[in-house]
């Protein structure tokens, strides 16, 4: 296959349907097992993917999709929004962010009323301004020499490496009025946390195709050979959903065959790769190179999880200069958030769905977001709004 229009062939889709669903139902009928097989996918395009596609509906009722924490936006810390908002407020700073990251939620309001955002602050009057890349808030730093422009900085693996690139430029070009205010994520360790937590069985995960084409393969076999939990790296289009889900579920039936029900054995148990067309076991070792030389593991705050070992990057001593944590003396206090109803922490780890949250579609939409899981186009509660509240 060459063009992406193959990957969304009805006839190759049908196919694969009936492979999978032929093949549960023989390993169920033949070992009488009635137990869900539950497949989890740590990646917002996947779900949006699932959804538009109709994948859930075409699959055997004992085959479980759930969603993970595979949003950026959504993992962003209610903690981080509030360092956020700080840093707007003072005086001669330009705030330079994505455009998802303006609606979302922080703590609550210094006035009471109810959880502040970027969006919010901006009506107020800070000067907040939406950029496509992190060149853009390098152009801002250029244009207004006497304002210090502070660049959030979000997501995973797979927009870390420019955002160091950035940093670098920077650098070079002797920017001394821009900065970083990093709030990346690491998506393996976040799995291990989900794992660790025992709150929801897993027997395969759905492993993110864009993180996957930066960190290759490697990354996650601690996943098969710890938890003997198999793992494919798949593509966007229904194609390639469906035959990573037909993947993990061989990934069973050779269980089945040596004896064994989820968790498997290390033999039993592998990290494959679907989307070979863009990712290469040993990853993009350029942007990996870029991303070590400019950013260190750290402990993060996930929304939601909690704080997760080594699963975000902080910017390292060589270029502390563009560290927003350095050049600001950010207040520590964190107000909880008071988000009343929202489930948003639950579905991101996975054991509960929007259509449990008593906020969905009534006083939660993505015209009037409550929880960040509504916010982004890849939020799992904006998914379900857009494709499954009418079921």
């Amino acid at each position: 296959m060459q063009f992406v229009d193959e990957f969304c062939s009805p006839g190759l889709a049908k196919g694969l349907v009936e492979a999978i669903n032929g093949l549960v139902d023989r390993v169920d009928r033949v070992d009488r097992m009635d137990k869900k097989i539950v497949l989890m996918e740590v990646c917002g395009t996947h779900t949006v993917s699932i959804f538009r596609h109709g994948i859930r509906n075409l699959l055997a009722p004992s085959i479980r999709l759930v969603s993970g924490p595979g949003c950026p936006v959504c993992v962003t810390d209610a903690w981080d929004i509030d360092s956020a908002l700080w840093l707007s407020m003072q005086k001669d700073v330009i705030l330079a962010t994505f455009g998802d990251m303006i609606r979302v939620p922080g703590s609550q309001a210094q006035k009471g009323e109810g959880a502040n955002s970027l969006e919010r602050q901006r009506v107020g009057g800070a000067d907040i301004r939406v950029v496509y890349s992190v060149l853009d808030a390098l152009d801002i730093a250029r244009n207004n020499p006497t304002k210090r422009v502070v660049f959030l900085g979000i997501g995973f693996e797979t927009t870390a490496p420019s955002i160091a690139l950035g940093i670098r430029l920077a650098k070079e070009q002797g920017l001394d009025n821009f900065f970083v205010y990093s709030c990346h994520k690491l998506i393996p360790p976040a799995m291990k946390a989900l794992l660790e937590s025992g709150e929801v069985r897993i027997d395969g995960f759905i492993c993110p195709g864009h993180v996957s084409t930066i960190i290759g393969a490697k990354p996650y076999e601690f996943i098969a050979e710890q938890y003997h939990i198999p793992c494919v790296i798949t593509g966007f289009e229904p194609v390639d959903i469906l035959q990573a889900i037909l993947m993990l579920v061989k990934a069973r039936d050779r269980a089945r065959i040596g004896g064994q029900c989820p968790p498997y054995n290390k033999d039993q148990a592998r990290v494959e790769i679907q989307y070979s067309r863009a990712v290469k076991p040993e990853g993009n070792v350029v942007a990996q190179q870029i991303l070590a030389e400019v950013f260190e593991p750290t402990d993060a705050a996930w929304r939601g999880i909690g704080v997760i070992p080594d699963s975000g990057l902080k910017i390292r001593q060589e270029y502390s200069q563009f560290d927003a944590n350095m050049a600001f003396e950010i207040p520590q206090t964190h107000i909880e958030t008071n988000l009343s109803g929202c489930i948003c922490g639950k579905i991101l780890r996975g054991i509960a769905v929007p259509l449990d949250c008593s906020l969905f579609g009534k006083g939660c939409s993505p015209e009037e977001p409550i929880g960040a899981c509504m916010v982004s186009s890849e939020g799992t509660c904006a998914a379900y709004y857009k494709y499954v509240r009418y079921e």
